[in-house]
């Protein structure tokens, strides 16, 4: 599996009640084994966290189904890392 990097970043409707299910959404990729890391920056503009996929395809339906994401909180890129 590769890595993959989400960056989610705020937007200006960005809805603090979203917080707690996208929390709850990476629970649920770090019980799978498919998060290896993740944290908000500082400045709360948005965070970013690290997948494992198969493929780019694969983790962008992961990171789509992000409750930031589906809510049209934070605007979602996924990145392929080659770390």
């Amino acid at each position: 599996m590769n890595r993959y990097l989400v960056m989610a970043m705020r937007l200006p409707q960005f809805d603090t009640d979203q917080i707690g299910p996208h929390r709850d959404f990476l629970d649920e990729l770090r019980g799978q084994g498919r998060l290896e890391l993740a944290g908000g920056f500082g400045d709360k503009s948005g965070g970013a966290y690290v997948l494992r996929a198969s493929d780019l395809d694969e983790a962008r339906v992961m990171a789509f189904r992000d409750p930031l994401h589906l809510s049209g909180s934070s605007r979602i890129d996924v990145y392929e890392w080659q770390a």
